[in-house]
C-alpha cells in the first residue's frame, strides 16, 4: 500500500487499483472526512489505516463503503444560518419561559443534564443512543461540556431550570474551529416544557449575531422532526453525509 500525506492534511491512500483519500475532522477524536473513493478496496485500505474509526462520507461514497461491510452510525443533514445578510431579532434575546421555569448558565455537571436529556431521545427517536447512564456521560456529554469533542462550550449556551432546580431543557452551542456549531439542543417531553428547544436557540441565535459571528451551523439526523423547527428559524441544508463505522 503507497501513503502519501499532503501539505493541506489530507491522506492518500493507494493500492492496485483502489485510491482514498481522508483527513481527520478537527476536534472529534477518531474520526475522519473521506474525500474521495476510487476502486474495489476502499474499505479494506480504511480499515487497515484507521482501524476502530469512523469516517464521514457523501451519501455516494457511504452506499460504496456500506455494500463493503461498514455500518451506518449516523445520516444526517449539516445545516447553516446566516446571521449577517438574515440578522435575527434582537429581542429574540431577551426570551424567558413561562415561570416557574427560568434559563441559567451552562454550567452544570453532566450528571445534572442526563435525566433530560435521556428523556428528550426515547428509544423511537432517530437519535437514540444506547448504553447505560455512566456510558452516556463519559462518552457523549463530559466529552461535549468540556469542550473535548466540537470545541470549547459558548457562553450563549444555556439550561433551563424548573422550581425544583432541575434542568428540564437545554442547549449547548461550541466553537468549532471558528464556527459556532450546535453541539445539542434537548428538553424533557411533557407539554408544559413544549417549546423551550426553540427558545433557548433564538436567546442563542441574536447572542451571536450582537457578537458579530456571521454564522451558526448544527447537524440534525435523517427523519429527525427538529429540523422543522430549525428551518423555522433561518437554517438550510448546505449538505447530507453518512457516518460510519469502519469494523
Amino acid at each position: 500500500m503507497l501513503q502519501v500525506n499532503r501539505p493541506d492534511g489530507v491522506v492518500v491512500l493507494s493500492r492496485e487499483s483502489t485510491t482514498v483519500s481522508y483527513a481527520p475532522v478537527t476536534g472529534v477524536p477518531r474520526t475522519a472526512q473521506v474525500l474521495a473513493v476510487d476502486g474495489p478496496d476502499a474499505l479494506e485500505l480504511l480499515r487497515a489505516e484507521l482501524p476502530g474509526w469512523h469516517v464521514l462520507v457523501t451519501e455516494a461514497e457511504g452506499a460504496v463503503l456500506l455494500r463493503a461491510g461498514a455500518r451506518l452510525r449516523r445520516h444526517a443533514h449539516a445545516m447553516r444560518r446566516d446571521l449577517r445578510s438574515d440578522a435575527p431579532p434582537r429581542e429574540w434575546a431577551r426570551l424567558v419561559p413561562a415561570e416557574p421555569l427560568r434559563v441559567v448558565a451552562c454550567d452544570r455537571p453532566a450528571a445534572q443534564l442526563l435525566p433530560a436529556w435521556r428523556e428528550a431521545f426515547p428509544p423511537e427517536h432517530p437519535d437514540q443512543v444506547s448504553g447505560d447512564a455512566q456510558q452516556v456521560l463519559t462518552e457523549l456529554l463530559q466529552p461535549l461540556l468540556s469542550g473535548r469533542v466540537l470545541g470549547p462550550v459558548l457562553a450563549c449556551s444555556a439550561l433551563v431550570v424548573d422550581a425544583e432546580d432541575r434542568v428540564v431543557a437545554g442547549l449547548v452551542v461550541n466553537d468549532r474551529g471558528g464556527t459556532p456549531w450546535v453541539g445539542d439542543v434537548f428538553r424533557r417531553q411533557a407539554a408544559e416544557f413544549a417549546g423551550l428547544g426553540g427558545l433557548l436557540l433564538r436567546r442563542a441565535l441574536a447572542w451571536l449575531s450582537a457578537r458579530g459571528w456571521p454564522e451558526v451551523g448544527l447537524a440534525v439526523t435523517v427523519g429527525n422532526p427538529a429540523r422543522d423547527l430549525y428551518e423555522r428559524l433561518g437554517f438550510s441544508v448546505t449538505d447530507t453525509t453518512m457516518t460510519l463505522a469502519l469494523s
